[in-house]
C-alpha cells in the first residue's frame, strides 16, 4: 500500500529568541494556557498547592505538539536499532514484528517519529497492514491533527482496505480531544445508522468520556442508557459509570452522582475505590465530613477497601481548610490499615502547613519523607519553597531551590515562577532577573503566569519603564497576553504619576478585544481620583456599569475617599449613599481618612452625616 502524501508530517512553529526579556518563547498558542490557573497577579501558591493530589501537572505546552513523557532515551534508541535493523533484513519482515515496535514507541510518546517510521515503510516498499493504519491515526489525533488522521482514513477505502472499530474510536477520541464535540457524536450516530460498525463498550466510553469533559454530562448519562440495554459486561459498564459520576462531581452535582452510586448497587454493579473517591472528592469540595465518613465505612462494609489515592483526596480537602490536625488523624488511620502513604500524602500534609505558615512543621513533613524511603519529588520542593516565600524565608528558598539540582531532580515552571516572584516580593530584582535569565538558558519555556510575575513584580518595585519595554517587546513577538498584565501595567504606572500612560493603557485593552474587569476599572478610577480628577473617576464609574461590568464596593471606595481629598463632603455623601444602597460598606481606608479629617473638618455637617450614616444604630 502507497502511504506517500498521505502521511504529510505537521510542521510546528520554531521557537525564536528576541530582545532581552523575551526569549526562547514559543507561539502564541504555547502561552495562552497559564499552567497555573491562576486569576489574580502573581498567584503562584495556588500553582503549587492545587497540584499535590494529581501529580502529573501539565506545564504550559503547545496543543499542537504534546510533550512525550518523561522516558530513557535508550528505550527509544533500542526501539529505533530494532526498526532499522528489520529495514536493513534481506527478507521482507515482519509486519506484525514492525507494529510492535512501532507500538512501543507510541508508548512512549515520540508520535511524530512514529510517522516518519511508517513513511520509511513505504519508501522501502514495505506492505503495511490495517494495524499499522490504526497507529498512524492514532498518532495524528495524539498530535491534535484529526484531519490528517481522517485523511489516512479515506486513503484506506480508496485502497480496499476496511476500517474496524478501533479505527473509528481512536478518531472520535481525536475528535474528543480537540473540542470538536458535536463532529464525534455525528461521526457515532452515522457510523451505528448505517450499520458500518458494532460500537463495543470502548466506543460508549470514547463517547461518554469525550461528553463528560466537555460538559454534557446530561447527554452521557443517555448513552450509558442505551449502553445499559445491550448488556455489557458489569466491569465494562462501572468504566462508564465512574466517568460519569466523576463528571457529576466536578459539575458540583454531588445528589444526582449519589444517586447514581446506589443505582450501581442496586443493578449488580460493583462499584470499585475510584467510584467511591470521585464521590469523596465531591463532598469534601462541598465541607460535607459527616457523609465523608459514612462513604469511607461503607466502602469497609462493601469490602472496597480505601486506596492511596482515596485517602490521599482526603488528607488534601482537610489540608485545604486548615484542618491540618485532622488530616494526621487520617494518615494515622491510612497506616493502621496498612495502606502505606505515598509521596502524595506527605506533599498534601506538607501543603497544609504551609498555607497555615506552620514552616517548621511541614519541614519535618519534607524531612519524614526521606526517613520513609521517599525521595521528595520538584511537587514536594515546589511546595516548601512556596511556602517559605510567602514567608519572606528567601534564603531559605533558595536554599531548597539549588537543592533541587543536586539532587538530580529538574526545576519546572512552576518553581521558578515561585521562586521569581519570591525575590520580587523581597525587593530582589536583580536576583529576580538572573533567576529569570537562568531560566531561559535551561532551555525552560515562560508561562503567561511567568510574565505577570515580571510584570508585577517591575512594577511593585517601581521599575515601570522597564516592565513596559518588556510589554512592547511581548507584544512585538506575538506572546500571548491578557486584561491582567494590563491590570498590573494601568495600575503601576498610575501608581508612578504616569496617568496619561495609564489611560493609553486602558483604552488599549478595547482596541485589543480585551474585556476590561473590575479590577481594571478601578486601578484606573483609583489613578484618576489620586490625581483629582474627580468628574473624569465619576464617568468612568457610569461607563464601567454601561459596559456590562458592574461597580464593587472597592470602586465606590475609592471615588468617596477623592472626593473626600478635594474636600467635597457634598459629593462624597451622594456616592457613600449609593454605595450604601447597594449593599456596599465603607472599607479600612474609608473610615480611616473620615477619622484623620476630624481634627480639621470636624464641624462640616455633611462630614459628620456621612459619619453618622457609617455608624450601627443601636
Amino acid at each position: 500500500m502507497s502511504i506517500g502524501a498521505v502521511f504529510p508530517l505537521p510542521k510546528f512553529p520554531q521557537f525564536r529568541r528576541q530582545g532581552t526579556f523575551i526569549c526562547n518563547f514559543a507561539a502564541p498558542s504555547l502561552l495562552c494556557k497559564c499552567s497555573c490557573n491562576c486569576n489574580n497577579i502573581g498567584n503562584v501558591a495556588t500553582t503549587a498547592s492545587s497540584s499535590v493530589v494529581n501529580p502529573n501537572r501539565s506545564i504550559s505546552t503547545n496543543p499542537s505538539q504534546p510533550k512525550p513523557p518523561k522516558s530513557a532515551s535508550n528505550n527509544l534508541q533500542d526501539a529505533l536499532v530494532s526498526f532499522n535493523r528489520m529495514l536493513k533484513s534481506r527478507s521482507i519482515p515482519s509486519i506484525y514484528s514492525i507494529n510492535r515496535v512501532l507500538g512501543s514507541i507510541v508508548k512512549m510518546g515520540h508520535y511524530q517519529k512514529v510517522l516518519s517510521l511508517i513513511e520509511q515503510l513505504q519508501l522501502h516498499g514495505i506492505p503495511v497492514d490495517s494495524l499499522t493504519i490504526n497507529i498512524g491515526i492514532n498518532c495524528y489525533c495524539h498530535l491534535n491533527r484529526v484531519d490528517f488522521g481522517f485523511s489516512l482514513l479515506g486513503s484506506v477505502f480508496k485502497r480496499g482496505y476496511e476500517p474496524d472499530v478501533v479505527t473509528f474510536n481512536t478518531l472520535m477520541k481525536g475528535l474528543f480531544t480537540e473540542d470538536k464535540h458535536s463532529e464525534a457524536k455525528n461521526l457515532f450516530t452515522k457510523l451505528v445508522r448505517e450499520k458500518q460498525i458494532e460500537p463495543d463498550a470502548v466506543t460508549y466510553g470514547t463517547v461518554i468520556n469525550g461528553l463528560c469533559k466537555s460538559g454534557n454530562t446530561k447527554i452521557a448519562i443517555e448513552f450509558l442508557r442505551i449502553m445499559e440495554t445491550l448488556n455489557f459486561e458489569a466491569e465494562k459498564m462501572v468504566r462508564c459509570y465512574n466517568m460519569i459520576i466523576d463528571s457529576l462531581c466536578k459539575d458540583r452535582m454531588i445528589s444526582d452522582a449519589k444517586n447514581l452510586l446506589v443505582e450501581m448497587n442496586k443493578k449488580g454493579i460493583s462499584p470499585t475505590a475510584v467510584t467511591y473517591s470521585s464521590c469523596i472528592h465531591g463532598l469534601c469540595n462541598f465541607r460535607q465530613w459527616k457523609e465523608v465518613t459514612e462513604l469511607l465505612r461503607e466502602m469497609v462494609d462493601r469490602n472496597v477497601p480505601p486506596d492511596a489515592p482515596t485517602f490521599n483526596i482526603v488528607v488534601d480537602a482537610l489540608c485545604k481548610e486548615g484542618m491540618v490536625r485532622e488530616a494526621e488523624d487520617v494518615l494515622e488511620v491510612m497506616i493502621q490499615r496498612r495502606e502505606v502513604p505515598t509521596i502524595v500524602t506527605y506533599s498534601a500534609l506538607m501543603d497544609g502547613y504551609c498555607l497555615q505558615g506552620q514552616m517548621e512543621e511541614a519541614r519535618k513533613v519534607f524531612d519524614s519523607m526521606a526517613n520513609r524511603g521517599l525521595q521528595p519529588n520538584i511537587i514536594s520542593y515546589s511546595i516548601l519553597i512556596n511556602g517559605y516565600c510567602k514567608k519572606r524565608r528567601i534564603d531559605e528558598a533558595m536554599h531548597l531551590f539549588k537543592e533541587v539540582s543536586r539532587k538530580g531532580l529538574n526545576h519546572d515552571i512552576v518553581t521558578y515562577n515561585t521562586m521569581v516572584h519570591g525575590l520580587f516580593e523581597k525587593g530582589e530584582c536583580g536576583a529576580a532577573r538572573e533567576l529569570f535569565s537562568e531560566m531561559l538558558a535551561g532551555g525552560q519555556i515562560p508561562d503567561l503566569c511567568t510574565y505577570r510575575i515580571l510584570l508585577d513584580g517591575l512594577c511593585k518595585n517601581r521599575q515601570v519603564a522597564e516592565a513596559l519595554s518588556m510589554f512592547q517587546a511581548m507584544k512585538s513577538s506575538e506572546i500571548c497576553y491578557d486584561i491582567d498584565c494590563y491590570n498590573i501595567l494601568i495600575d503601576g504606572t498610575s501608581k508612578v504619576g504616569s496617568l496619561e500612560i495609564a489611560r493609553e493603557l486602558f483604552n488599549e485593552v478595547f482596541s485589543k478585544g480585551l474585556k476590561p474587569d473590575a479590577y481594571t476599572y478601578n486601578v484606573m478610577i483609583g489613578g484618576l481620583s489620586r490625581k483629582g480628577l474627580m468628574d473624569e473617576a465619576k464617568e468612568l464609574l457610569t461607563r464601567m456599569e454601561e459596559n456590562g461590568c458592574l461597580p464593587n464596593g472597592c470602586s465606590y471606595n475609592l471615588i468617596v475617599r477623592g472626593y473626600l481629598m478635594k474636600s467635597e463632603s457634598d459629593e462624597a455623601r451622594v456616592i457613600l449613599e449609593k454605595m450604601l444602597a447597594r449593599g456596599f460598606s465603607a472599607d479600612v481606608s474609608t473610615i480611616s481618612m473620615l477619622v484623620d479629617l476630624l481634627p480639621t473638618r470636624g464641624q462640616d455637617p455633611t462630614l459628620l452625616n456621612i459619619i453618622q450614616k457609617l455608624v450601627p444604630r443601636k
